[in-house]
């Protein structure tokens, strides 16, 4: 079994889904998932976890993500994007300044409502299927913690705004658009979105689409990252042989003297220091528990 990340710069138009069905046709590997969906109208850097790599999926889609936006004020559309249906439109537009002072309110840590067209579930559908029937409204949803680490204003002609931003994992650059022109009182709608960057895994490490379907099998397996390379932020512990076989058979290991284990996940290596789990902190004290066996 292959195994590793794939790193796709994805182009416009495909879902990621769509992406992943190419990816599934190109390795001959059915256990490929993506780590974060990207909306079709949106470019760039789509991780997909091949075989072992799907069972950290959950840990890949956790981290960071760094985009490039633009946004284009004066309308408002359903989907909170230029490809949707217009709602409202306004002839105003903002300063540079009101500009500025709005986008102060979307640093750090706020709630922020996912747009009806999305993933997002309710009641156990996914929101997009729900706000796409006629026989109901769209739905609302819940509003969510999320955090924009970085949020910059790199251009503005008056109608259109490019922004850089590194966002923490759930974010909604299209509901940022739409907030941003509520508060704005002009509209706004996500115009273009590139993402530069998911975790550790950027464009210098993608592939495009057109490589992904032409290149043979042998080359596409060759640009895969290796487990060994994936969530190295967190602490590694290398076990000799007995504690690997133990960590194998999903038994507590014991950390080495003077060890502090994490307080939350840290990788399991064995003796050829290939990734073998990932640990919590076990009951006993001063052993881990490898949560997420690997091989």
């Amino acid at each position: 079994m292959i195994s590793g990340v794939l790193v796709l710069d994805k182009p416009q138009g495909p879902t990621s889904h769509d992406m992943v069905a190419v990816a599934r046709r190109a390795l001959g590997e059915r256990r490929i998932g993506h780590c974060g969906t990207l909306d079709p109208m949106a470019t760039g850097v789509l991780a997909l976890a091949v075989g072992q790599a799907t069972r950290l999926v959950q840990f890949l889609s956790a981290e960071k993500k760094h985009y490039d936006a633009t946004i284009r004020f004066g309308r408002t559309t359903d989907s909170f994007d230029a490809t949707g249906v217009v709602t409202e439109e306004s002839s105003d537009r903002p300063t540079r300044e009101a500009l500025e002072s709005a986008l102060a309110g979307f640093r750090g840590a706020f709630l922020q409502t996912p747009p009806a067209f999305s993933a997002k579930k309710v009641g156990g559908h996914r929101a997009y299927d729900l706000a796409r029937r006629d026989d109901r409204p769209a739905p609302t949803l819940e509003p969510v913690p999320v955090t924009t680490h970085q949020l910059e204003l790199t251009a503005f002609d008056g109608h259109v705004a490019s922004l850089s931003m590194v966002v923490s994992a759930g974010f909604y650059v299209r509901s940022l658009a739409h907030d941003l022109g509520r508060v704005l009182g002009t509209g706004a709608v996500l115009d273009g979105l590139r993402r530069t960057r998911a975790g550790s895994f950027g464009l210098e490490d993608a592939i495009s689409a057109d490589v992904l379907v032409t290149a043979g099998r042998d080359e596409v397996v060759r640009r895969l990252i290796p487990m060994a390379r994936l969530l190295t932020d967190l602490p590694s512990l290398t076990l000799a042989a007995a504690e690997a076989a133990r960590a194998r058979r999903g038994m507590d290991v014991p950390a080495p003297a003077g060890w502090a284990p994490p307080p939350n996940l840290a990788r399991l290596l064995d003796p050829e220091r290939h990734l073998l789990a990932l640990a919590t902190p076990s009951k006993r004290p001063g052993f881990l528990h490898p949560s997420v066996v690997l091989g």
